[in-house]
């Protein structure tokens, strides 16, 4: 068990001003996935509304204490750029590999900070102010191939992901979240802190304040003249092609817009469309459906049947007060 650590108000606004590029967040769920045994991330929702809720300092802060965990978007959808970018390792020479890019990144005059994670580590690049996603991502996956480093998804089943994974957003698009530093990870039920400094928070930020932030300008002549023929951005994945009804208020059935991925027990198995929609659930197995009762689903990550068929492109309708 964690101790409970205290978050002050500036340790709060100096995480925001590193790490935060957007008010949409993600929330790690606090009870493992029954099936799965997995803690995966949702969209922190107003239930009452069915809102999703922005980020506030008090979720900053419950999130610094153990409270909760979250995962924060790394792209700004309005201006495609980001604070920082991470080089996640989870493999077996994942930490050799992340030392070979810590290097690499020195060499070119660019101080990186390692943070621990569950099954490998995170290297966080971070810029003094919002830079392009697509320059930050040109930058690192032209070092990785300098490197001949592997990089996931790109010829290689193991290797390095980049976040941002895309190298831009379109409207109404999330991207992919990561899991916010300096919290606990629920899987693990422990606190996976930065490497240098002492484990506990004033320690950790007055290292990450240490750490020089990379300029735009410094960026730009990083990367002028390199090619862009590094691996593809990552984009959300297609929702399966919906079926087309006839009649003026068709009944909305679930698995004409999804397709299940297997069976378990009673229970079809697929990828929550509103998790997809936030980059989430890309081992697809967030959303059960019953196979007996098809009308009847759930998502375990806690998106609403509204948020669902919103994703779909199906809104449910509204229900009239008598």
């Amino acid at each position: 068990m964690e101790p409970k650590l205290t978050a002050t108000a500036d340790m709060v606004r100096q995480f925001h001003d590193l790490f935060v590029n957007r008010r949409a967040y993600t929330v790690q769920s606090m009870r493992p996935h029954p099936e799965s045994g997995r803690h995966y991330y949702f969209r922190s929702v107003d239930r009452g509304a069915g809102r999703p809720l922005g980020l506030t300092a008090d979720v900053i802060r419950q999130h610094l204490e153990g409270e909760i965990t979250i995962g924060l978007y790394a792209i700004n959808p309005t201006s495609q750029r980001s604070k920082w970018v991470v080089i996640d390792a989870d493999y077996r020479t994942a930490l050799e590999d992340l030392l070979k890019l810590q290097v690499g990144l020195n060499h070119d005059g660019v101080e990186a900070a390692l943070e621990k994670s569950k099954r490998g580590a995170h290297l966080w690049v971070l810029f003094r102010e919002p830079v392009l996603a697509r320059e930050a991502r040109l930058y690192i996956l032209d070092l990785a191939a300098r490197l001949e480093l592997p990089v996931k998804g790109a010829g290689a089943a193991d290797g390095i992901e980049v976040f941002p994974r895309q190298d831009e957003l379109k409207q109404g698009e999330f991207g992919n979240a990561m899991r916010a530093p300096l919290g606990v990870h629920r899987g693990a039920g422990r606190r996976y802190w930065f490497y240098h400094a002492d484990y506990d928070l004033n320690s950790q930020f007055r290292y990450l304040r240490a750490i020089r932030r990379v300029t735009e300008d410094e960026l730009k002549r990083l990367v002028n003249g390199k090619a862009s023929a590094v691996p593809p951005s990552v984009g959300p994945v297609a929702l399966p092609q919906r079926t087309a009804f006839r009649g003026a208020a068709p009944e909305f059935r679930i698995l004409d817009y999804v397709e299940p991925k297997r069976r378990v027990g009673r229970n079809f198995i697929a990828r929550c469309p509103s998790c997809a929609q936030s980059g989430h659930d890309t081992a697809g197995d967030n959303l059960s459906i019953s196979v007996a009762e098809p009308l009847k689903y759930k998502c375990w990550a806690g998106c609403t049947r509204e948020m669902i068929r919103a994703a779909l492109g199906r809104p449910a309708p509204e229900r009239k007060s008598a």
